[in-house]
């Protein structure tokens, strides 16, 4: 049956007609196909005040025209860091009204605009976005085929303090600061260490640990590619293909010979495009998981079997899923010119 809320003013008079006419309210009703207290409230309405439109709601009366609302939105999008108070400040410069914060959020809440962390990136200058667009339309043809042969390999920093910022706790309302809900962190870690790894489908690299100094070339060939590359090269065959990345030790005449005369296909990697190499998903759910330990390290040798142990635990299909996102993450910079992808 149909509510009375949806019922409108030219229903509201045929109902109110009918019932003058001498008709009873159950009739009424049925041939309207009306609950039975719809058409006794209506009537009851009708003889009381004389009208048969429906009676607006009491509500408080907004204080901000539709085109001040308009402004406020506006101006929120000019400046996508001003904050609420500041919106306030400007609408009553420009209108002499004032109006309070929580009026201007909930003014952008219905506008579409909320508070959120803004995403973080490394800045991209015009001539890393000419090189990374020039890059993705190169392998724009490829397929998950093809990216299923590419090694991709990086180097990450952990540290004792590292922890992703997207996890949460559960907690009572007013226990913020109790001991069992306090996360310590220092603002500059003192204690971290250096892995590199590689994935590709059906397959990782185990996580190696750099010890002891920087990742020089000579380490890099003796540490890295030998005892890894090797190993991948013979189960995939000759459509193997190795992502080198813009370390400075990568980039010598020593490792391309190296890679050269063991017969590897590189794939050299855009500068500052973290947001395309798949491998930056794994470290971001590698951290994740170290910080969500029911008992997290303390000291650079637990960090240590922590990052190995969990990197161990990560399931082969979250590696290949991102792994075949690459069709889509190349399709998505090309869209983009060569800008920051959502991935």
């Amino acid at each position: 049956m149909s509510s009375r809320h949806h019922i409108d003013d030219f229903m509201h008079g045929r109902i109110i007609g009918k019932i003058e006419e001498g008709r009873k309210i159950t009739d009424v009703a049925r041939e309207f196909d009306i609950a039975h207290s719809v058409v006794s409230r209506l009537w009851k309405s009708f003889k009381t005040t004389g009208m048969c439109s429906r009676r607006h709601g009491g509500g408080r009366v907004r204080n901000t025209t539709p085109s001040e609302v308009r402004y406020i939105v506006l101006s929120a999008k000019r400046n996508r860091r001003t904050t609420a108070q500041q919106v306030a400040n400007q609408f009553l410069a420009a209108s002499g009204k004032q109006i309070s914060r929580k009026t201007v959020a909930r003014r952008l809440r219905g506008g579409g605009l909320y508070a959120r962390r803004p995403v973080v990136c490394v800045p991209l200058t015009r001539q890393h976005r000419t090189a990374c667009l020039q890059w993705c339309r190169e392998h724009h043809n490829w397929t998950e085929q093809d990216w299923a042969c590419v090694l991709f390999s990086d180097k990450s920093r952990f540290s004792l303090s590292s922890d992703c910022r997207r996890q949460l706790i559960w907690r009572e309302s007013g226990t913020a600061y109790r001991p069992e809900n306090v996360q310590e962190k220092d603002r500059y870690p003192t204690c971290s260490i250096m892995v590199w790894a590689g994935i590709m489908i059906n397959g990782r690299t185990r996580l190696h640990v750099v010890a002891n100094g920087t990742m020089t070339s000579q380490r890099y060939i003796d540490e890295v590619l030998l005892p890894h590359v090797r190993l991948f090269r013979g189960a995939v065959g000759d459509k193997f293909v190795f992502m080198v990345d813009n370390a400075a030790c990568h980039r010598t005449l020593a490792v391309q010979d190296c890679l050269d005369s063991e017969g590897i296909q590189r794939l050299v990697w855009p500068a500052r495009s973290p947001d395309l190499n798949p491998i930056e998903n794994v470290w971001d759910d590698l951290g994740r998981q170290v910080a969500g330990r029911n008992y997290p390290p303390t000291n650079k040798n637990t960090l240590i079997r922590a990052l190995t142990a969990e990197w161990d635990k990560l399931p082969q299909h979250l590696l290949d899923n991102v792994v075949q996102s690459m069709v889509r993450r190349v399709e998505c910079c090309i869209t983009l010119h060569g800008g920051h992808i959502p991935y």
